[in-house]
């Protein structure tokens, strides 16, 4: 059982960064393509809205304010279906998880046949419903509790890169996931930006798609970890009845 927690956790690290490197590709869709709109990345998207308001660079206001209110309710979903739920990986999961790929899939598929223009309603409504899955993503991927890996930002995860390195003194023991958190990250923007050339629904799409692998995973790894508890359970409730048997024999 201990080796299925240590893969469990292995597993949950490589999840996490998938969806970090799906977040990226959002992002950049996003940004290239919905007027310089962040549906992800929330500091980056109240920075832009606060420049906005000072009216400089010509910069987007109600763009910016959609895709906050709406990753606002994602995330208050996600935090209410997960309420109760236990840390890590539940069946509830899966549902939030797979909620979000189909979301993002759909929007695709949708922006594939009526191609979202930035300040158009269609566009709004895209914006929209990307920061609603961003945010559902956000709450679940919470929920999971892996140091360092949130997916959708990674500026704690530098300043924690920095100040726990071995040039500040510290162990550099995490380093190696944050520098992957970050990479991730990095990767998916510069995928998204890639797909973008494409077509602006391949990336919304790509992305629902690593989602959903994502929820397949965790649901399979949370069934394997059923199937072990109860063979144990079972090995266990055996063991007593044959020591039960011995004792009154005796």
């Amino acid at each position: 059982m201990k080796r299925l927690r240590d893969d469990q956790a292995r597993m949950h690290l490589v999840m996490m960064l998938t969806l970090t490197f799906s977040t990226g590709i959002v992002d950049a869709v996003g940004y290239l393509g919905l007027d310089r709109v962040f549906t992800a990345n929330m500091t980056g998207n109240v920075v832009i809205l606060g420049m906005a308001i000072a009216q400089a660079g010509g910069l987007p206001i109600l763009g910016p304010v959609v895709a906050l209110a709406t990753f606002l309710l994602g995330a208050a979903v996600g935090g209410r279906l997960l309420r109760g739920a236990r840390v890590g990986w539940s069946g509830r999961s899966t549902v939030t998880f797979s909620s979000t790929g189909a979301l993002l899939v759909g929007l695709g598929v949708a922006s594939v046949l009526a191609p979202p223009e930035a300040g158009t309603p269609w566009g709004y409504s895209v914006t929209g419903l990307l920061g609603l899955a961003m945010g559902l993503q956000a709450a679940s991927a919470r929920r999971l509790a892996v140091a360092d890996v949130t997916t959708i930002v990674v500026t704690s995860t530098i300043v924690g890169l920095a100040s726990d390195s071995r040039l500040a003194g510290g162990d550099g023991a995490r380093a190696p996931r944050r520098v992957l958190a970050v990479l991730a990250i990095l990767a998916g923007a510069g995928v998204g930006a890639l797909l973008l050339d494409v077509h602006i629904g391949v990336g919304m799409a790509v992305a629902g798609g690593l989602t959903m692998l994502v929820a397949l995973a965790g649901h399979l790894l949370r069934a394997r970890r059923a199937e072990l508890a109860a063979a144990e359970a079972a090995a266990a409730a055996k063991e007593a009845s044959v020591a039960s048997t011995d004792t009154v024999t005796r």
